[in-house]
């Protein structure tokens, strides 16, 4: 039976709709979700769904691109035909949030909303479906719970960072965080209110506390573990979830505990460019990559491809951007991870050649990679210099400069933004830069190929957050909107 084509729990955190207790599994076919997550089987095939969901929300176009496109890492390409043929215009899907106008009534990102608090929903059903089975044992129902813990805190710091603004936007982290939800709404239909950060981030850190305390050496389900939550990449979410909570000393602990004990290492300089253009396999150095969408036969139906990539037949929508190119050195071997090619596009009503770079990292069937182990060496830099270590944290800034042939560090010597430039040229395309941006209280300017309305915006802005939907505003008299919208 084609479960992972069809499950998909029928209900909304916020819906008003009665609670149909059903998970679709077949055409024409309903299983109850009491029927479903009776036995180990049907949780695992549960657990499988889940993750399907998250891969699909997190490499789905508007989250994929929101955090370069937003910082100025990415720009568009022109139509490759039509009567629009040379033209550069917004994809359909940010539009509005490229410009920094996205509508509550209208939210370019409602299903990004809607679609994260039902994979909450659906992890709380198998966190609460779980202790009951009677044919796993301890040990398999204490990974299982540990996964979808994990999912559960993940996701709700997803929304976090979409929704709410940065941890230091107040002293006390006392402004609006997100709804926390830790039963499914088959307990019962209720109508939360947002918590304030500080405590949205005290139960993500508590999930993940408690999903490492139960985590085994063995993933719940067959497969390839990169593609599951596990020790590793929970470890490296704490770490990025302290990272932006400010706290040093454990962000420190966290990602020093990934690097000194995960027993995965950074790929070498003279494997990294064919690493990354490897067509079916991740980087050696992630820790986590979602498992991307395959049909009976294998075929890839979806990927990362589908907004950065290049063929000679046809291309995606989106290419770096000079304001980030023009960051690299010459000699980086990081420069050579992007592809240059000449695309028509109108120029003074004429149509002209114009060189566009495509990145390399998100070619042919590329997945969505969540963590990988540079970012826990930049996440360690960070960390050590803001604990007065400033000789640790350009130590492990040069290890990654090191490995892409660039200059290396002398002097620490305004350091903080030689950290968060590397972050910007060793992570791009992977959904960091305008968080980074938010968290430390900076700007965006966006220059080349910026076509928005608004290319630049000064911090504190009450645009550095996207509004709640107005729909779910109006199905919880207790849900509050963002301010300004």
């Amino acid at each position: 039976m084609n479960y992972l084509k069809y499950i998909t729990i029928v209900i909304l955190i916020f819906s008003l709709q009665s609670c149909s207790d059903f998970l679709e599994q077949e055409p024409g076919t309903q299983t109850s979700i009491d029927e479903l997550l009776q036995d180990k089987a049907g949780v695992l095939t549960a657990l499988k769904g889940l993750y399907k969901e998250v891969e699909e929300n997190v490499r789905g176009e508007r989250f994929a691109v929101y955090a370069d496109l937003q910082g100025g890492n990415i720009k568009f390409t022109p139509a490759s035909s039509g009567n629009n043929k040379g033209q550069i215009t917004a994809a359909t899907n940010i539009k509005e949030v490229y410009s920094f106008e996205d509508a509550a009534e209208s939210s370019n990102f409602k299903s990004f909303y809607d679609d994260s608090y039902d994979i909450i929903n659906q992890a709380n059903l198998i966190l609460e479906y779980t202790p009951a089975l009677i044919d796993a044992t301890d040990v398999e129902k204490k990974q299982i719970m540990a996964e979808a813990l994990t999912i559960r805190a993940y996701t709700h710091f997803l929304l976090s960072q979409v929704y709410s603004q940065d941890y230091g936007y107040t002293p006390d982290a006392s402004h609006l965080g997100v709804v926390y939800n830790t039963e499914s709404i088959k307990s019962g239909l209720k109508y939360p209110k947002r918590e304030t950060l500080a405590v949205t981030y005290s139960l993500i850190i508590n999930d993940l506390k408690t999903a490492l305390e139960s985590y085994s050496d063995q993933p719940a389900m067959e497969g390839s573990a990169l593609s599951y939550f596990g020790k590793n990449s929970t470890k490296a979410l704490l770490a990025r979830v302290y990272l932006f909570q400010k706290d040093w000393t454990n962000a420190y602990a966290m990602a020093n505990d990934v690097i000194t004990n995960s027993g995965v290492a950074l790929v070498n300089s003279s494997d990294l460019i064919a690493q990354w253009a490897q067509p079916d396999l991740p980087i050696s150095e992630a820790l986590l990559e979602f498992s991307i969408p395959k049909d009976s036969e294998g075929n890839v139906s979806s990927s990362m491809a589908s907004y950065f990539g290049y063929n000679e037949t046809s291309y995606a929508n989106y290419v770096a951007s000079n304001d980030l190119i023009d960051l690299y050195e010459n000699n980086d071997l990081r420069k050579q991870l992007f592809l240059n090619v000449n695309l028509s596009t109108l120029v003074n009503g004429v149509l002209t050649p114009v060189s566009y770079s495509f990145t390399r990292k998100f070619q042919d069937n590329a997945g969505y990679i969540a963590f990988r182990l540079s970012e826990m060496y930049l996440i360690r830099a960070e960390a050590a210099l803001e604990n007065n270590q400033s000789d640790v944290a350009m130590a492990d800034v040069n290890i990654i400069r090191a490995r892409a042939n660039a200059t290396l560090l002398t002097s620490t010597d305004n350091l903080k933004e030689e950290i968060l430039l590397e972050r910007r040229k060793e992570l791009c395309f992977e959904g960091q830069l305008f968080f980074d941006l938010a968290r430390n209280h900076k700007g965006v300017s966006r220059i080349d190929g910026c076509i928005s309305t608004n290319c630049s915006m000064s911090y504190p802005s009450l645009k550095y957050v996207l509004p709640i939907p107005t729909y779910n505003i109006n199905l919880n008299v207790n849900l509050q909107q963002n301010e300004s919208y």
